[in-house]
């Protein structure tokens, strides 16, 4: 399945949150959701109320348009999340958050998640000294991030960098802003994953 080009907008009004896939946008007074708080479409302000099943596909739809990851890498990520110790709905959010182009986001390398999925395509990064383009490779506790050396002089990384410079970085990532590395520490607890959804009801979703 291709990747959703739309207007992205559209996904926050649609799962009725605020996902922040637009970066700065979400925090003003812009924001879509703000303007219209209701589902985009000719029926968007009158849908009626959703059954248990239809709060599951919510649940993992907001999840998949959060991180912008599609079905099939979402569902390998649950697979891989039950055969792990301890609650599935919390091994699948790490995993998630493990990503590398969503530590780049969280770090204040991008604006927003698919920024610094493109970012990453580009070869702007390195893990542990040696360049990596995926951006859905995972990162594990100890594993060392950095911009690479050129890419510090390019002008948008340097935009970027000083318009994110006050942004708070999660407690499992240890940021060195001035080297412009940083390292993970350990995997997230869920109460420092900030991703706007209920996971169990991911988990119920899946186990059907």
């Amino acid at each position: 399945m291709a990747r959703y080009t739309g207007a992205v907008c559209k996904l926050c009004r649609r799962e009725g949150k605020k996902l922040f896939l637009k970066g700065d946008r979400c925090y003003t007074g812009k924001c879509s959701l703000e303007r219209r708080a209701y589902a985009p479409g000719q029926h968007g302000q009158g849908r009626k109320k959703t059954s248990e099943y239809g709060l599951q596909l919510r649940a993992k739809q907001q999840a998949k348009r959060y991180y912008g990851i599609q079905e099939g890498q979402f569902h390998k990520y649950f697979l891989m999340a039950e055969r792990k110790k301890g609650v599935t709905g919390e091994n699948l959010l790490r995993i998630c958050e493990s990503r590398i182009d969503n530590v780049v986001y969280l770090l204040g390398w991008a604006n927003s998640r698919a920024e610094a999925r493109q970012l990453v395509t580009h070869g702007h990064f390195k893990v542990n000294g040696k360049k990596v383009d995926i951006p859905s490779y995972l990162l594990k506790a100890g594993d060392v991030v950095s911009i690479k050396e050129k890419s510090r002089e390019s002008d948008k990384i340097k935009e970027i960098l000083e318009a994110n410079a006050s942004r708070p970085v999660p407690q499992w990532l240890d940021l060195n802003a001035d080297d412009c590395e940083a390292k993970v520490t350990a995997m997230p607890e869920r109460d420092q994953i900030a991703a706007p959804v209920e996971e169990h009801l991911i988990v119920e979703f899946y186990s059907k």
